[in-house]
Formats: C-alpha cells, sequence, structure tokens
C-alpha cells in the first residue's frame, strides 16, 4: 500500500543528513568535520482507523495521519471524508 494520507494528501518527502566526526572545539577537541551528505526520507505519521460516519450509520476505514485526525475532529467525518474523495 502507498504511504499517502487519505485527508491531507501527505506523502514521504526527502531530506539529507550530515555526517559529521570529531570533536567539537569547545570540548577540547579539532573541530567538526563534514564527512558526507546521506539522503532519508521523512514518512508522514500514518495510521489505518475505522472512522464512524454516522450520517451514513457504518464505519469507514481510511489510512490517515495525525493531521488528518485532528481535521477529521474538527471539520466532522462525512464532510472531511467526502471532500477528501474517500467516501
Amino acid at each position: 500500500m502507498s504511504r499517502i494520507c487519505s485527508v491531507t494528501k501527505s506523502k514521504p518527502s526527502t531530506g539529507s543528513v550530515i555526517h559529521r566526526r570529531g570533536m567539537a572545539k569547545k570540548k577540547g577537541g579539532v573541530g567538526r568535520h563534514v564527512t558526507k551528505n546521506v539522503t532519508r526520507t521523512f514518512l508522514p505519521n500514518l495510521k489505518i482507523r475505522r472512522i464512524w460516519v454516522p450520517e451514513l450509520g457504518r464505519f469507514v476505514k481510511v489510512k490517515i495521519s495525525a493531521r488528518g485526525m485532528k481535521t477529521v475532529t474538527k471539520n466532522g467525518a462525512l464532510a472531511t471524508l467526502s471532500k477528501a474523495g474517500v467516501i
């Protein structure tokens, strides 16, 4: 399954980590040196949840991020999920 939120459409993004070695000068070393830039992925905080939709009288199973759950709580299940195209 893809790692995309059903409501916010957030997906994995890429960035980089800077690898360093050595001890800082203020700690008595000769300084920190950058040895490599390594790519990494930032994944969205996804959960699979069953959301109760009272207007339909049933549960809807969605893959949703933590930010998307806050949106559902604020705006209501039917309005948010129908705007996102889930229902």
